[in-house]
């Protein structure tokens, strides 16, 4: 891998093999519920990107620096420590809809263009479907899909 190669790429690993070998029973069931909340949403099956993020479509981008790559639309990975949400790290015209959303979605953490769960029991699963539905509309109109990809 040269040095500016992303590591983490879509594989051919079986996304239902790698929930089945989640050691923790509760986060093996919240990684199906959260599974099940993207299906719905994205229409997208999923597949494995790298080896621990479940991805559901994807898209091409290009930085101001001139580095680009192909990473999953939306995804989630179902960690130790968290359940980690990857969503639109910005809103654009829609940040006062995200900032209500999450004012109402349960205890939780946000980093940049990640949300942190503890434990599923903690938060409003509506509310945690409406937020996934938000940042997969606004990757839609960020990066339209095009073609095959997607």
């Amino acid at each position: 891998m040269s040095k500016g190669e992303l590591k983490t790429k879509a594989t051919d690993m079986s996304v239902a093999d790698f929930i089945a070998a989640i050691p923790d029973a509760r986060r093996r069931e919240e990684a199906a519920v959260v599974d099940a909340i993207h299906r719905r949403v994205t229409g997208h099956e999923p597949k494995m990107w790298g080896p621990s993020i479940i991805g559901y479509g994807s898209y091409d981008y290009t930085y101001d620096s001139g580095h680009s790559g192909t990473m999953a639309r939306a995804g989630f990975s179902p960690r130790k420590a968290a359940m980690t949400l990857y969503l639109m790290g910005h809103y654009c015209d829609r940040q006062a809809e995200a900032d209500a959303l999450f004012a109402q979605l349960g205890k939780h953490k946000t980093g940049k263009a990640c949300l942190y769960i503890n434990k599923l029991a903690d938060v409003d699963i509506g509310v945690l479907e409406r937020l996934v539905a938000l940042s997969w509309d606004v990757m839609n109109e960020r990066y339209p899909i095009q073609g095959n990809v997607g």
